[in-house]
């Protein structure tokens, strides 16, 4: 895999209570990618940014959300988020990782 795709793959790690919940109890991380990666892709980056064993992803389309700015409604970009589950003895620390 180009090593420039690696980087515009993988956006950022996604942070929520479900997400903090999910890697817990299942060993799997969930980060923001661009929207046209495919789970091979996605798969691909992870493991050689990390240096782990990935099990499966799973992926889904968010849609954004409609806001109002005033009286003007507005739109927030859709984007793409992935389930990625890790093989068992496999962690990614991000913290350690910007080191």
């Amino acid at each position: 895999m180009n090593q420039e795709r690696i980087f515009k793959v993988l956006l950022a790690p996604h942070v929520s209570e479900k997400a903090s919940i999910v890697a817990d109890e299942n060993n799997q991380f969930v980060f923001k990618v661009a929207r046209d990666a495919s789970k091979l892709e996605i798969r691909k980056a992870v493991e050689q940014l990390f240096e782990v064993e990935v099990q499966a992803v799973r992926t889904l389309n968010v849609k954004g959300k409609t806001k109002f700015f005033g009286r003007t409604p507005g739109r927030r970009p859709h984007w793409k988020k992935a389930y990625v589950s890790l093989k068992p003895g496999h962690d990614i620390d991000f913290l350690a990782a910007g080191e």
